[in-house]
């Protein structure tokens, strides 16, 4: 059986494992930060040592119960647990999914938390150590990877010959791939309202097309999204 002061010290390691990643969440602004993640870790650890306290008390059994302790099972249900508290920091803005960096973390963060709970003290300064280096180390290498930008052009102009493909051209002298397009006519007004789904390989999406587009004749109105 544990000693008191052993459980004082892997609450405490547990604590300031998640608070360190925390730190990283909170520098970059984002819904859960060091308080959550301290707290998360804090809490996995009490029930991992809980599991195994129970797991040493009654191991030998209950004289006149048939009883079974597991001391995984609480464990388990607190990795469910967790994944509605992840799920709660995932967002949708427009096209875009954010938060499940974050939502990750709390995952990882709860299996270190009861990994130190656990007493496997190198195995769980080791993964929040491997955590803390990913999200640091890795953003900067992120930002400088090519990659799919998709984004939604709408373009309202004047009902003149040969403005589709005026438009089109442009978009073909930047090298942009259009996924899906879609073309609309306001027969009062005389408009065209044109909608296309670009795709670029790109580190930032160029914007330079959105300006060509702007300068056409009769372009009354442009939004890039």
């Amino acid at each position: 059986m544990i000693t008191d002061l052993e459980v004082i010290l892997r609450l405490i390691l547990a604590a300031l494992l998640g608070g360190a990643v925390g730190l990283e969440r909170e520098v970059h602004g984002r819904s859960a930060g060091v308080r959550t993640y301290l707290l998360l870790s804090l809490g996995s650890a009490l029930i991992m040592i809980i599991s195994e306290y129970l797991f040493h008390e009654y191991r030998g059994g209950v004289p006149g119960i048939s009883l079974q302790v597991d001391p995984g099972r609480i464990a388990a249900q607190a990795i469910t647990g967790i994944g509605f508290l992840g799920a709660g920091v995932i967002i949708r803005y427009q096209d875009a999914i954010r938060g499940l960096t974050t939502a990750a973390c709390v995952w990882v963060v709860c299996a270190v938390g009861l990994t130190i709970g656990a007493g496997f003290y190198f195995y769980g300064c080791t993964v929040a150590a491997i955590t803390v280096v990913a999200l640091v180390g890795l953003k900067p290498l992120e930002k400088k990877l090519r990659r799919d930008w998709y984004q939604e052009l709408t373009v309202v102009s004047a009902d003149s010959p040969g403005q589709v493909e005026r438009i089109q051209e442009i978009i073909d002298r930047h090298k942009i791939e259009v996924v899906n397009s879609g073309l609309g006519r306001d027969l009062e007004k005389k408009e065209l309202t044109m909608t296309f789904l670009l795709q670029q390989r790109t580190v930032h999406p160029q914007r330079q097309a959105l300006q060509d587009v702007f300068a056409l004749e009769g372009i009354k109105r442009v939004d890039l999204k």
